[in-house]
């Protein structure tokens, strides 16, 4: 009997891990890197409360100003990613989604877990740079732990020519070489 008890268990514990997709982590930021040829794309989801403190619509004119300062950060690509410098890496296109901003587009809605009335928010960036020589392309290093003081640690992926890997980035640490 305990082992038939056991196997329920571990049965649940799989299939409940399948389900419950990627993990809404407040200060916990991923990046998605790829690298095809000579275009550099890095695509970044943030909590909005690792930006801004909360996760929720703007309650007065200082939240309002948090809100735009973030999407004004998050903008500035050129100063928040750095390629190795020897790539001569230019930015060509920056999509920055924060929800609750009335400026942003229609594809910024904050994103709902099922865990009742509580929402979770998240802001959705791509940048898209293209390098003149790729070859020289090394890493890539971000300041964004600089702007954001709630933000404590991102995970990377990392696809290329030369494989994938995966990494974590943090403020002691914000830099990834391959």
């Amino acid at each position: 009997m305990p082992h038939r008890f056991l196997a329920v268990l571990l049965t649940l514990a799989v299939v409940g891990g399948a389900h419950a997709g990627k993990a809404h982590v407040h200060g916990a930021g991923t990046i998605d890197i790829s690298i095809d040829k000579d275009q550099l794309v890095i695509s970044l989801e943030l909590p909005l409360d690792a930006a801004v403190g909360f996760e929720r619509a703007p309650k007065n004119a200082a939240e309002k100003t948090a809100l735009d300062d973030a999407a004004k950060a998050l903008n500035d690509a050129a100063a928040l990613f750095l390629p190795t410098p020897a790539a001569n890496c230019s930015l060509q296109s920056v999509d920055v989604q924060v929800p609750f901003r009335a400026a942003t587009s229609k594809a910024a809605k904050p994103s709902r877990e099922e865990h009742g009335d509580e929402g979770h928010a998240d802001i959705d960036a791509r940048y898209v740079f293209r390098c003149a020589n790729p070859a020289a392309l090394k890493g890539v290093e971000t300041r964004l732990f600089g702007h954001f003081k709630r933000l404590y640690r991102l995970e990377v992926q990392r696809v290329g020519p030369g494989g994938q890997a995966a990494g974590r980035l943090t403020p002691k640490q914000p830099g990834l070489s391959w």
